[in-house]
């Protein structure tokens, strides 16, 4: 089993976002970075199905050099080894970012590595656009099943299971093939100082991708308007209970 997952580099969700000048970019002075909670979902089922079935698990992101921090991160988790398409740190959009993945993909099939199974989060936690998975398995001409929450591979097939209002809906696609993961699909382990330490000794492959033009133009960002928090008092004591009174018949609660 020769399996490839896909991370993308995002701002810690926990920060307050500020936006630079020019209305374009996130300003990221002082930012955390990490990758997607579906993408580390992705991480941790590549180690474990190579723990179960034998082969090798290869990380792959796109991004400035300092995004091979994170490439680091998933190899100290169990993955083999890293692949990262160098870029000078402007953003890229779906379109040109599934483009940049396959070449690479085509690239390391020339060199002999044949990759049966693709797996990409979702969506990444910034932008939540939903393509690159999509487009890579159209551009390959690969089955992809999209929301995933359980997955099991049985010998040339995947069994993958999304779920839904109504309960469960289960695809079976051949290998190779793409899938897209949700949060919930397993429990990501932590590095360990082992993981660590062993994944600086690790491989990491730099490519340049040749960047088409953007198939988006965007123009600018803006930042939500706070919402703000307050409190209101209702009164003290006996004469109070009217008022909580309404407000529970506001919220539906009576």
């Amino acid at each position: 089993m020769n399996i490839m997952v896909c991370v993308k580099r995002v701002p810690d969700t926990g920060a307050r976002m500020e936006i630079a000048a020019g209305e374009k970019a996130i300003e990221t002075r002082n930012l955390g970075f990490t990758i997607s909670p579906h993408e580390e979902c992705g991480v941790e089922e590549a180690v474990r199905l190579i723990e179960k079935l034998g082969g090798s698990a290869t990380v792959l992101t796109l991004g400035p050099p300092d995004v091979e921090d994170e490439l680091r991160d998933s190899m100290a988790r169990g993955i083999d080894r890293g692949i990262l398409l160098e870029t000078d740190g402007g953003e890229w959009d779906p379109a040109q970012t599934a483009s940049a993945i396959v070449e690479a993909i085509r690239v390391k099939q020339s060199q002999g590595d044949r990759f049966d199974l693709f797996l990409f989060g979702n969506e990444s936690a910034d932008s939540g656009n939903y393509q690159v998975g999509i487009r890579v398995a159209q551009a390959l001409d690969l089955p992809c099943v999209t929301g995933i929450k359980r997955l099991e591979v049985e010998g040339e097939k995947v069994v993958a299971r999304r779920e839904s209002a109504t309960g469960w809906e289960i695809y079976e696609v051949r290998l190779p093939a793409v899938l897209t993961v949700r949060e919930g699909l397993n429990l990501p382990r932590h590095p360990s100082l082992r993981g660590t330490m062993a994944a600086r000794k690790k491989p990491v492959e730099r490519l340049r991708p040749n960047r088409k033009p953007p198939g988006l133009e965007l123009l600018r960002l803006k930042l939500p308007a706070d919402q703000g928090s307050g409190a209101e008092m209702l009164g003290e004591g006996k004469e109070a209970v009217p008022r909580i009174v309404a407000v529970l018949e506001e919220l539906g609660v009576l």
